[in-house]
């Protein structure tokens, strides 16, 4: 998703996003141990997408501050 979205978010819904991303990286690093991810890409997509929420939710507490 693009950054633009993602700051039409509410609070809440990125912490709920955050937490879905961190969950499926989890997965998907669990999927490369045993061997069975097929879309090795999509850790990288994951990682930057989580990255990009938490951007965002570090500059609204910061703005708030």
């Amino acid at each position: 998703t693009k950054i633009k979205d993602i700051r039409e978010l509410s609070a809440k819904e990125l912490e709920s996003k955050l937490r879905d991303l961190k969950e499926e990286g989890f997965n998907l690093r669990l999927q490369q141990a045993t061997g069975t991810l097929e879309n090795s890409a999509r850790i990288r997509v994951v990682r930057r997408e989580a990255a990009r929420v938490q951007t965002v939710l570090t500059e609204r507490r910061s703005a708030q501050a």
